[in-house]
C-alpha cells in the first residue's frame, strides 16, 4: 500500500479527507499536526486522527521555529498584505509543509496531502513548498477531486460516517489559528456587508467589554528582533504570547478586509493580531530612530513585493531569500526601547529610544542652536527647485 502524509488540522476538511483518502486511494494515512500554538484546539488530536482512520499520527510542538524562524524574519521586513493583512496564515503554511515534507521521507511516502481548497491561495502556499523540497513529489488536493462541492457537504458527510469536527451549519465559517492570529473566512462572512458575529472572536475583546484606563509596555529590540517586555527576556513564541494576551484584553488588532487572492477571486477575511500589532508598531519605532533615511525608504519601497512573496507561497524562492539578507542587514542597526500605550483598541508609540539613535535633539530643536545655519537651506531649495522653474511649461 502506497502512504500519504497528510497535513493535519483537526478541521473539518482534513478530518473528513483522513478517510477519504484511505477508501480512495487504498493507502496508509499518517497524519501530521504542527502545534504553531493553537493552544486547546490541539487537545486529543492524536487520538481523534486515529479513531478517524489514521495508520500514523506525527504531532510537533514548533512554536518557538516558527516564531523565530517564519513570524520574526517576516515582521523584521515590516511585511502587511494590501495594508492590513499580517500574513498570519500565509506564513505558517511553509514551516507545515517544510515539515511535511521530512515526515514524507522519513516514511518512504511519495504522496503528499492538504485540506486547501481549490479556490484559495494555501493549495498554491503548500505546494510550491513541496515541490522546492521535494521536486519528485506527488500530490494530492481532496478539494480539487472529491465529490463534494461545499463546507455544508462535508459536514453532512462527517456527521454520516460519526467524524466529530467543531463546524456545523449554524457556525459554517473556516478558522485558521496560530501563534500570530486568527483567521476567519467563508459561511456567514461571505457576504462582504454583513457584519461578523460578535460571538465568533476568540482572542481580542470587544472594545465596550476593554478596560477603561491604558496599560503602557516597554519592549526592548535587538537587531530587529524584540527581546524583553517590560524588562523580562523572553522567548520569540513567549513574547508573542504575552503580547497576544495584553493587547487582545485592550481590543488591538482586529481588522475586516476584503483581499486579492493569488488566483484571482477577491475574498472577505476577518483577522485577529494582537501581539503582531503590537510589534509591527514598536518595531516601526526603533528603525525611525535608528536607520538612515534613504536605506528606510529604499526598504520600505521593497515591502510590498516581500509580502505579495510570502502572501502568494514563495518563502523558499531565491528572490525572497535574498531579499531576506537584505533586510537583515539593515536590522544589525534596529536596536532600542518602545513604550507603547493600549487602549480601547488603540496602540500608541508614546516613546522610544536607542543607544544608536540617529536622532540629534539639538539639531532637531525649534529653540536656538549652534550645529545649523538656515540660510543654507535657500541655495538647497533653489537647486531643487531648478528643473521645476525650466519645466514650467511642461
Amino acid at each position: 500500500m502506497e502512504t500519504i502524509v497528510l497535513a493535519y488540522s483537526g478541521g473539518l476538511d482534513t478530518s473528513v479527507a483522513i478517510k477519504w483518502l484511505k477508501d480512495n486511494y487504498n493507502a496508509n494515512v499518517v497524519a501530521f499536526c504542527a502545534d504553531l500554538g493553537q493552544g486547546e484546539e490541539l487537545g486529543g488530536i492524536e487520538e481523534k486522527a486515529l479513531k478517524t482512520g489514521a495508520s500514523k499520527v506525527y504531532v510537533e510542538d514548533l512554536r518557538e521555529e516558527f516564531v523565530s524562524d517564519y513570524v520574526f524574519p517576516m515582521l523584521r521586513a515590516n511585511a502587511i498584505y494590501e495594508n492590513y493583512y499580517m500574513l498570519g496564515t500565509s506564513i505558517a503554511r511553509p514551516l507545515i509543509a517544510q515539515k511535511q515534507v521530512e515526515i514524507a521521507k522519513k516514511e518512504n511516502a511519495r504522496y503528499v496531502a492538504h485540506g486547501a481548497t481549490g479556490k484559495g491561495n494555501d493549495q498554491v502556499r503548500f505546494e510550491l513548498t513541496y515541490y522546492a523540497l521535494m521536486p519528485d513529489v506527488k500530490v494530492i488536493a481532496p478539494w480539487r477531486v472529491w465529490p463534494f462541492k461545499s463546507r455544508t457537504s462535508l459536514i453532512e458527510y462527517s456527521q454520516a460516517n460519526g467524524i466529530a469536527v467543531q463546524a456545523t451549519a449554524e457556525k459554517p465559517y473556516s478558522m485558521d489559528r496560530n501563534a500570530l492570529h486568527i483567521s476567519y473566512e467563508g459561511g456567514i462572512l461571505e457576504d462582504p456587508w454583513a457584519e461578523p458575529p460578535q460571538d465568533m472572536y476568540a482572542l481580542i475583546v470587544p472594545i465596550h467589554k476593554t478596560p477603561d484606563v491604558p496599560t503602557y509596555l516597554e519592549i526592548d529590540y535587538e537587531e530587529g528582533n524584540p527581546v524583553r517586555l517590560n524588562g523580562e527576556t523572553l522567548s520569540p513564541y513567549k513574547m508573542l504570547a504575552a503580547l497576544n494576551k495584553v493587547a487582545g484584553e485592550y481590543g488591538v488588532g482586529r481588522v475586516d478586509i476584503v483581499e486579492n487572492r493569488y488566483v484571482g477571486i477577491k475574498s472577505r477575511g476577518v483577522y485577529e493580531t494582537p501581539g503582531g500589532t503590537v510589534m509591527h508598531h514598536a518595531h516601526r519605532a526603533v528603525e525611525s530612530l535608528t536607520l538612515d533615511r534613504e536605506v528606510l525608504h529604499l526598504r520600505d519601497s521593497l515591502i510590498n513585493q516581500y509580502a505579495g512573496m510570502v502572501y502568494n507561497g514563495y518563502w523558499f524562492s531565491p528572490e525572497r531569500k535574498a531579499l531576506q539578507v537584505f533586510t537583515d542587514n539593515i536590522q544589525k542597526r534596529v536596536t532600542g526601547t518602545v513604550r507603547i500605550k493600549l487602549y480601547k483598541g488603540n496602540c500608541t508609540v508614546v516613546g522610544r529610544k536607542s543607544p544608536v539613535s540617529l536622532y540629534n535633539m539639538e539639531l532637531a530643536t525649534f529653540e536656538e542652536e549652534a550645529l545649523y545655519d538656515q540660510r543654507d537651506a535657500a541655495g538647497f531649495i533653489k537647486l531643487n527647485a531648478l528643473r521645476l522653474m525650466l519645466g514650467k511649461d511642461i
